[in-house]
């Protein structure tokens, strides 16, 4: 056995100079530029295969993406974005170094407070230092100072009592008040044991599965963790979640993706039951109770039909689910579609990163660490709405041990290029596995940006949904708060490539809580922030609560009144 590995190795370490060299002499789409941008990232594992998330925020305001990686057992950092295509990491002065104490997973940002500036959550499975059984540690809230430090709120906000074991998290503004809420995945209740010898045979008789966190925001002075109040009492080995509207009634939903799905709990769908505080899963309904290791989700409208589709990224197959709208249970068409390779999946995003009209789907692939056998990323390219798989004519086939990746636009020059966390490797790997900026040279057609400033809703517009028209194509998108990908958070803006397109007729924003907005006629190749216009419309879930109370009323007032006869 040991000599059949070092014969793999030695393959796959000549496989993997002859790609390099051949990278190296061959102009690609995909441009790695991690060096040259002052990127030197590897998130390290404790006890096993767990983490490494990527945030993308614009912490200082400046219309730049900055970036927050996660470290493992490696310290975190935070890219100040130069606006010259290289990053300067400000950690050791930005007031992050309580994160030192800490595992970290991954992160999400959002203006909890609503001060103006954007703040960081990050998730955590255990403290470093003497082990401890699970659960282990808190996670962390830090707030924007508006200066590039930031500071803990973590105890301010109510959040430090509440240890857990936790991976992923989502912002999202499930009660429709402007102030963004959160999600967060919790894997273990307790567990004794190392996390580098988990198996199926543990997982299928553990009981320490556990309830993710639900946290309602109260007004940007604290959270509170609501998952019971709203109805939920599942439990299951949790990854995060993201908040999308997949029905299109306006309020957020939350799909959750659960680890070990076949053993124990699968994948949720839980329908927001506004303008009541409750959740409903309505997964096995639908279809989307997926019985699989659910490791992340991207979310897309892939066939611009106006509904949100899922592709969930798994251990052996992927699953990619079309939505059929209201009602109607969604179908599953990774096969069909060309995406049905056997692999080991993470993160996943869509984007349009050629400009021609439709959304492509990047796929980060890693084994298990400490396993050693590399596995390519993809790079789906969407031909005619099927989907082939082009990472290494495009230069983003990496061997590494990947896990969390990221869209974000480095240089404002109006594509979108990839950020992927690799994990340094247990044992010896005979490739580099290290995180890596890949920066896009291939789009050729238009595009357009749209950044959302909510007054009403949530201000950076976190789950609302931004839809333009194009040559009376209608093609959508929703702002991403988190939890997309693996343990990680895209750029939080809408981009859209047009092809030859050289208008864009309408840009219809559809607000979180309601309000909708039009915009006419606007040029394309630009990078517009939309502004939220006080609405004179009540908003839907002050009436229907309204309503709500007054149906209340009127019953009370019948039985008192039949009481009394």
């Amino acid at each position: 056995m040991f000599q059949r590995i070092v014969l793999i190795s030695s393959v796959l370490t000549i496989f993997s100079n002859v790609k390099l060299l051949a990278q190296n002499s061959v102009p690609t789409a995909f441009k790695d530029i991690t060096s040259q941008a002052g990127i030197k990232h590897q998130f390290q594992v404790y006890e096993g295969f767990l983490g490494g998330g990527a945030c993308v925020f614009d912490f200082n305001n400046d219309g730049f993406d900055d970036i927050f990686l996660a470290g493992g057992m490696a310290d975190d950092i935070l890219y100040l974005n130069n606006k010259n295509g290289t990053f300067t990491n400000i950690y050791q002065k930005s007031g992050l170094l309580g994160t030192k104490n800490f595992v970290t997973q991954g992160a999400v940002s959002a203006d909890v407070n609503r001060d103006g500036y954007v703040d960081l959550y990050i998730t955590t499975i255990t403290s470093k230092g003497t082990k401890k059984l699970i659960p282990r540690a808190i996670n962390l809230l830090y707030l924007n100072n508006g200066n590039n430090t930031f500071r803990d709120a973590t105890k301010e906000f109510g959040l430090d009592k509440l240890n857990s074991f936790s991976t992923g998290a989502s912002f999202g503004d499930f009660n429709a008040d402007g102030f963004p809420d959160l999600y967060v995945g919790n894997y273990f209740t307790e567990y004794p044991g190392d996390l580098s010898v988990i198996n199926d045979a543990m997982i299928a008789s553990a009981n320490q599965i556990t309830e993710g966190y639900l946290l309602l925001n109260e007004k940007g002075k604290s959270f509170k963790n609501v998952y019971q109040d709203y109805g939920l009492s599942h439990k299951g080995f949790g990854f995060g979640g993201v908040f999308t509207d997949f029905d299109n009634d306006g309020d957020q939903d939350l799909f959750v993706n659960h680890d070990f799905g076949y053993k124990r709990t699968p994948d949720l769908l839980l329908e927001n039951q506004s303008p009541w505080n409750s959740f409903k899963d309505v997964a096995p309904k639908l279809g989307m109770d997926l019985k699989i290791n659910s490791m992340g989700t991207a979310v897309g409208d892939y066939n611009s039909d106006g509904l949100m589709d899922y592709f969930v990224t798994n251990i052996r197959f992927n699953k990619f689910m079309v939505n059929q709208g209201v009602g109607k249970p969604f179908l599953e068409k990774s096969q069909e579609l060309g995406l049905g390779m056997m692999t080991i999946s993470w993160g996943a995003n869509f984007a349009d990163f050629d400009h021609d009209g439709d959304l492509d789907l990047f796929v980060a692939n890693g084994d298990l660490n400490p396993n050693c056998t590399p596995i390519a990323d993809f790079l789906f390219d969407n031909v005619n709405g099927k989907f082939i798989d082009k990472a290494r004519e495009k230069g983003l086939n990496d061997y590494g041990i990947a896990r969390g990746s990221v869209t974000l636009d480095i240089d404002n020059d109006g594509d979108l290029d990839l950020l992927v966390v690799n994990q340094k490797p247990v044992l010896d790997f005979p490739t580099v596995s290290e995180t890596h900026l890949y920066r896009n040279d291939s789009a050729k057609g238009n595009w357009i940006k749209i950044a959302l400033k909510g007054i009403e809703a949530e201000s950076r517009g976190l789950g609302s949904k931004v839809e333009i028209v194009v040559n009376s194509k209608h093609f959508y998108q929703e702002i991403d708060g988190g939890g997309s990908s693996h343990l990680s958070q895209n750029a939080p803006y809408a981009h859209f490539g047009v092809g030859n397109a050289n208008k864009i007729d309408e840009i219809i924003i559809h607000w979180t809580g309601g309000n909708t907005q039009t915009l006419n006629n606007q040029k394309v190749n630009q990078f517009i922030t939309i502004t939220e216009e006080k609405s004179t419309k009540i908003n839907p879930f002050i009436k229907w609560s309204v309503i709500g109370l007054l149906v209340a009323l009127g019953g009370g007032l019948f039985f008192k009144k039949r009481s009394s006869k």
